[in-house]
């Protein structure tokens, strides 16, 4: 007597392959959202700094008897 096996179209490792691959997706998408709004937060306070630097250069300027040094 001979005992067959049952086999699944799904294997062991065929039924963690969708969530692993879920799981990649995931946290890829988050990642790079992540990264996106670090990109723009960055762009934002460049953009904060070089209108704090204009201003501290003219009130050097105006207020503080000559030209600002550039460092």
């Amino acid at each position: 007597m001979t005992f067959e096996t049952l086999s699944s179209p799904l294997t062991r490792d065929d039924y963690l392959a969708p969530v692993l691959d879920w799981q990649r997706v995931f946290f890829t998408t988050w990642m790079e959202g992540q990264r996106n709004q670090f990109q723009m937060f960055s762009a934002w306070t460049e953009a904060f700094r070089a209108v704090n630097q204009e201003l501290w250069d003219e009130w050097v300027c105006r207020f503080g008897g000559g030209v600002p040094i550039d460092g």
